[in-house]
């Protein structure tokens, strides 16, 4: 059978964009090696919770178009995300707010953490030059070394003096009391999880899993004029310029005979000494209840750990430094130069995206084509 169009991939931008093709007239087919549709959204029902599979995803976007889209294809809770710090037995609220600076030095005013965190600041001369110096001339050291220093490199898998300033200029810093984590217009979790709204996304086009499209693309090539690839940029042409980097994520997920674990849905371990970065209690985001309103009994929770990726392992996370930015401009070089092919999302652009801004990017995608 011929197509317009194959789709690889069945994580949200190729939903988005089958979406939008289908609607448009065009003929369609979405693959996706994974045996499951949603990509890292995916959602599994376990013990009556809707279970995150590869870590916590909080929609949320000030994006009046990206949120109206969404919500076509799911009914949205209004789960605000407020998770908490855990420093080797301290709880403190994030984002870094008045709560925080409360519990570190015992402040009440904005004035007083102000005057605290500007005198930390001074050591940072000039313009920060990587993670550490940016992350103090924000917050100042004690909340460095206390909540930032030890989780950024396990997440990175590198020291802070060796990351770029950038990945943390977005650190939210708050004085008010305020332990809304996203400063945005519009939050929340799909009600029955998001495998369902990505299933209602692709609804009546034609998607097979299990299937790998780099395995058997001469052949599935020739099914389709065009092609929207939405793996990673330098698997597709065989690291032929070498391997970018990525970081990758491990879960151990548990059912537990206790309704109420942790108290919130994410608990991030600050500490060097506890291996992975957070706890997720999955009911949470859904405040506990199924979808008639009764509470869930027991629980679910994940461990995440962050790891360095290896070829043949599942990628999650670009690492946006020099280099790889350098690799990835001659990778965008060939593939401006593959005929009928598009890529797109996280791994085919080699960038990390929001949610909101995955579907802004297919929808300017789509427009395109």
């Amino acid at each position: 059978m011929k197509y317009d169009y194959i789709i690889v991939g069945a994580g949200l931008f190729g939903a988005v964009c089958a979406r939008e093709l289908t609607d448009a007239g065009k003929k369609v087919l979405v693959v996706d090696r994974r045996s499951h549709l949603g990509g890292n959204i995916y959602t599994e029902k376990i013990a009556g919770i809707n279970v995150h599979k590869y870590g916590a995803h909080i929609f949320h976007t000030n994006s009046a178009e990206a949120w109206n889209y969404v919500n076509r294809f799911a009914a949205f809770n209004r789960y605000t995300n407020a998770p908490v710090a855990n420093y080797k037995g301290e709880i403190y609220p994030l984002p870094f707010n008045m709560h925080t600076f409360n519990r570190l030095w015992g402040v009440i005013t904005p004035q007083e953490a102000q005057k605290i965190i500007s005198e930390q600041k001074k050591e940072i001369v000039g313009d920060p030059q990587n993670l550490e110096q940016q992350a103090i001339s924000l917050v100042g050291r004690d909340i460095y070394e206390k909540l930032v220093r030890d989780y950024t490199q396990k997440q990175w898998g590198r020291p802070c003096d060796q990351l770029p300033a950038f990945i943390i200029r977005r650190l939210p810093v708050r004085f008010t009391y305020d332990t809304n984590y996203f400063d945005a217009l519009y939050q929340g979790i799909p009600t029955g999880g998001y495998t369902r709204m990505v299933a209602n996304m692709l609804n009546g086009v034609e998607t097979l899993t299990d299937v790998d499209y780099l395995k058997d693309r001469e052949h599935l090539r020739k099914a389709a004029d065009r092609v929207i690839f939405t793996g990673a940029i330098d698997e597709y042409f065989d690291y032929q310029l070498g391997e970018m980097e990525y970081r990758r994520v491990e879960f151990e997920t548990e059912a537990l005979d206790t309704d109420n674990y942790q108290g919130c849905a994410v608990v991030n371990y600050t500490d060097s000494a506890t291996p992975f970065t957070r706890i997720i209690e999955h009911k949470w985001f859904e405040f506990g209840k199924d979808e008639t309103g009764q509470p869930i009994p027991g629980t679910v929770i994940s461990r995440e750990y962050s790891r360095t990726w290896k070829r043949g392992e599942e990628p999650y996370y670009p690492v946006n430094d020099a280099k790889n930015a350098d690799l990835y401009s001659r990778y965008k070089a060939l593939a401006d130069g593959e005929k009928g092919v598009y890529f797109g999302g996280r791994l085919g652009q080699y960038r990390y995206f929001d949610m909101d801004a995955t579907i802004l990017s297919a929808l300017e995608l789509v427009k395109g084509l």
